[in-house]
């Protein structure tokens, strides 16, 4: 049985942008998509009936924080997590490696896979590629990935290769370990900001990408057009017939630079951290409502969307919740900003349609480019 499937319905003729249609066992995913981040089993401070309204058609969960709690083992018992956290739509859990990386401060990577000290109590745990490969099928989610090696900005070539290595031969483990013929695994091409070393990663990884693939280290400190210039000289390499991630990139004009270079699917919890520390995107720029020039706007946060924060709320009213602390307030700006970039996806897809993704992107940097 064919659990998952690509179909590239149009390509923009002046860009490469790309539209299309991922099959998933729990539903099509329309591309270019964002994906918003729900790190614990849950997008922070929005009802997924909501997430569904504002457009999300799949959502991300962690790995390394659902092992530590409540357990992969226990999601398995509730029926894995579409049936713990009632999502019937798609999911998709990254492999947990970048967290082991940024969050633990004792952490040694050896050949076998990475000891690590949990951050929340300082328990020791070992996650090789086969043991998450277990986690993650157990927490049974549509696309899964493999356990990589996120080198770190300012590496020397010599490291970032070590790192590049570790992750093919991690990647092999993982093929070996997987025995769920209804979950897709993601390679993760690695390799730093060395063009030789990402192409190399990129060869090594092709062959294992038989339902999508995933680029990983990118957006990690770097400046943008460096992000941009990798983009550039793997699209031509990339597979066509499979979907392209680009990991933990998420902001609107990441979007678009990333969707001009090929891409077709995006993840990041910006969206919802600016919310929380009262940041919105709108159509004609950020806003920092709780600026003190909003205190008696009594206007829509974004005249332009048509969410329920924007339809029933003044901006002097979000920032009154803002700066007092109410969750409403985060929660309001969480659900705006996650269907801003929704319909941001959505009118590429339209503007790749109609070959004029240039002319979209020109016409939203005109607007978007102002803060206040």
């Amino acid at each position: 049985m064919k659990y998952f499937g690509f179909e590239l319905q149009h390509v923009d003729k002046y860009t490469g942008a790309r539209a299309g249609v991922f099959h998933t066992p729990h539903g099509d995913i329309k591309t270019p998509v964002y994906m918003p981040v729900g790190t614990q089993a849950t997008v922070k401070g929005v009802y997924p009936k909501d997430l569904k309204e504002a457009g999300s058609q799949i959502i991300l969960s962690n790995t390394y924080h659902l092992y530590l709690r409540p357990g992969d083992e226990l999601v398995k018992k509730a029926g894995g997590l579409h049936k713990f956290m009632n999502w019937d739509k798609p999911i998709l859990t990254d492999s947990g490696g970048f967290q082991v990386f940024s969050l633990t401060k004792l952490n040694k990577i050896k050949e076998e896979g990475v000891y690590f000290n949990s951050h929340i109590d300082g328990s020791k745990h070992l996650f090789t590629p086969e043991k998450v490969m277990s986690i993650e099928e157990n927490l049974g989610a549509d696309i899964i990935m493999q356990l990589d090696q996120c080198s770190e900005y300012g590496y020397t070539h010599a490291q970032a290769e070590a790192a590049m290595d570790k992750t093919s031969r991690w990647l092999e483990r993982c093929i070996s370990a997987k025995t769920r013929d209804d979950q897709a695994l993601f390679p993760i091409v690695q390799g730093n900001m060395y063009d030789d070393l990402r192409l190399e990663s990129l060869r090594r990884a092709k062959p294992f990408a038989t339902d999508g693939i995933a680029i990983g280290g990118l957006s990690v400190g770097e400046p943008k057009n460096r992000m941009y210039e990798i983009l550039e000289l793997l699209r031509p390499e990339l597979p066509e017939s499979v979907p392209r991630y680009l990991m933990g990139v998420g902001s609107p004009d990441c979007l678009i630079e990333g969707v001009k270079r090929g891409v077709d699917m995006f993840d990041c919890v910006l969206a919802t951290r600016i919310a929380r520390n009262g940041t919105a995107f709108t159509s004609e720029g950020k806003r920092v409502v709780r600026n003190a020039v909003y205190s008696e706007d009594f206007t829509p946060l974004d005249k332009n969307c048509g969410c329920y924060c924007c339809k029933n709320y003044t901006k002097a009213y979000l920032r009154h919740l803002i700066n007092v602390n109410e969750m409403l307030g985060s929660m309001l700006l969480s659900l705006h900003n996650i269907t801003f970039l929704h319909k941001l996806m959505s009118e590429m897809r339209e503007a790749i349609f109609a070959d004029s993704l240039n002319d979209f992107a020109k016409e939203f940097y005109s607007l978007f480019g102002k803060e206040s």
